[in-house]
């Protein structure tokens, strides 16, 4: 597929707001480049909740991810001990929501994936 993953800052232009997802898969030409990422330019977000930043990954993260054009937004929330997948983005947020599924269930990655995500070592 041609894609790169990490960590690293998105940029959210007119905005004084960054955000660092714990995982952001963009295509490989994309990672090389030298320009500040968006969330625009990912084609998957990741964000795993911890007890400190569990509502900001829940809903403030989300909602701007959305609103920056991040196509895909997966939240492993610890707590809940559930996976949702979000896809769709808008201005009000994502559109079409995949869960939340407990631990464990498989969870199906559109394209440009095509896979289906194991989540029972979560």
């Amino acid at each position: 597929m041609g894609c790169a993953s990490g960590a690293g800052y998105l940029d959210l232009p007119g905005s004084p707001n960054w955000y660092v997802p714990d995982i952001a898969v963009v295509p490989r030409e994309v990672a090389k480049g030298s320009k500040s990422l968006l969330p625009a330019d990912t084609l998957l977000v990741v964000e795993v909740t911890s007890e400190s930043n569990a509502e900001t990954d829940r809903v403030v993260k989300r909602k701007r991810y959305a609103q920056y054009g991040a196509p895909l937004s997966l939240l492993i929330d610890r707590q809940e001990s559930s996976v949702t997948l979000f896809s769709a983005p808008g201005q009000l947020g994502y559109d079409k929501v995949d869960g939340p599924h407990p631990f464990g269930t498989p969870v199906d990655l559109p394209a440009p994936f095509g896979l289906t995500l194991d989540t029972s070592d979560l």
